[in-house]
């Protein structure tokens, strides 16, 4: 078993922490963070910055320049061994001389799954795996989660009052969280490949569903948006129709999609012989699409929905300091669970201010 020292995890978490800076540009493709060292001092780093560019040991390299030679690269994942859009980065760090090279994890990608860190240890470089493993994994859930299990990594997000509510009686819900979540919310959606509501929220909000931060609106930036819509009632003139980026309305089959088809939406049918659409059916495509994470937007009913199917993998639960009584919607509508064993039992990751409300992050446990 590899021993690392304080130095390595040191490195390590460096490449970590610039890797994140590609969670908004760097998707479909995991957020790579690579960091040369030779005598002990940083001599380059990078990361993948944008799809389709070089990735982070190729700007590593870039900057480490002749440093390279002779020096130990620290990569959160696994370096690429194939010719994709851009040369393999492993052969890139032998060429460079690099003597040691340390990943975080494999990449469990087909074209990858440990040929990378082959390559390099047939070309005499020494290779070891498992630094801070368990949070390279954390940081590319999504990118992981489409690869090893055909769907993407699933994230839904509630606003509540203290005591669960998510609106009054009425419907009444704007707005429950100040202005600092509702921003922090723009932000996960910018990482996210795709956002899914359901047609009660089409119906009640006619929501945007798209990112509004300056400099994360592109066009090419906005995820995909995901409608579930079994009997294809989201009206053409719905907002989120007329804005950059595409909507994809799912529904259960039957209707006539053509209304929806030239608002410019694209129509697909995902539950053959049913009257419900089968999300976990969309899920599959939507890794087929290359979408890594999907945050859900929904109200309680697709909500719970997913949750008691198993398809939420984690919750962002915004949190505001006041109570709305107990003649409000709450955050789920579940089956009609009976005893403590059905429960969803959740794992708190993070918990912290946003403003005046508390977010709390937490994995549902399956």
């Amino acid at each position: 078993m590899t021993t690392f020292t304080a130095t390595d995890h040191a490195h390590m978490a460096r490449a970590l922490k610039i890797a994140a800076r590609g969670q908004y540009a760097a998707r479909p493709n995991p957020m790579v963070g690579c960091v040369i060292v030779k005598s002990g001092e940083i001599v380059g780093e990078g990361w993948h910055e944008r799809a389709g560019e070089p990735h982070a040991e190729i700007n590593a390299l870039k900057a480490a320049g002749g440093f390279a030679k002779g020096a130990t690269a620290y990569v959160s994942l696994e370096p690429c061994a194939h010719h994709g859009k851009t040369p393999p980065c492993s052969k890139a760090l032998i060429d460079a001389g690099v003597v040691r090279v340390v990943a975080a994890t494999l990449d469990p990608y087909a074209q990858v799954a440990g040929r990378g860190m082959a390559a390099l240890g047939a070309a005499g470089v020494a290779t070891e795996v498992g630094l801070m493993a368990a949070a390279a994994e954390r940081l590319n859930a999504g990118y992981l989660s489409r690869v090893t299990r055909n769907r993407p990594f699933v994230r839904a997000k509630v606003a509540a009052s203290i005591d669960g509510a998510i609106a009054m009686k009425s419907g009444e819900s704007q707005w429950i969280t100040g202005a600092e979540a509702r921003h922090d919310v723009q932000r996960l959606r910018a990482r996210s490949g795709a956002i899914m509501t359901g047609i009660g929220t089409v119906l009640a909000d006619d929501p945007s569903l798209n990112v509004r931060l300056e400099d994360l609106s592109a066009p090419e930036l906005q995820p995909l948006r995901v409608v579930i819509d079994s009997k294809l009632r989201t009206p053409p003139t719905a907002r989120m129709l007329a804005l950059p980026g595409a909507t994809l309305v799912c529904c259960a089959g039957g209707a006539d999609p053509a209304h929806l088809e030239a608002a410019g939406a694209e129509v697909c049918a995902f539950a053959a012989g049913s009257a419900k659409v089968d999300v976990s059916e969309v899920l599959v495509d939507l890794a087929g699409r290359d979408v890594n994470d999907v945050l859900v937007e929904a109200g309680p009913g697709l909500t719970g929905h997913l949750l008691a199917q198993g398809l939420v993998d984690e919750l962002v639960i915004y949190q505001a300091p006041h109570i709305m009584g107990s003649e409000t919607r709450r955050m789920f509508n579940t089956p009609n669970w009976q005893t403590l064993a059905d429960r969803r039992v959740l794992e708190i990751s993070d918990v912290r201010r946003v403003g005046g409300d508390t977010r709390i992050t937490a994995r549902v446990q399956q």
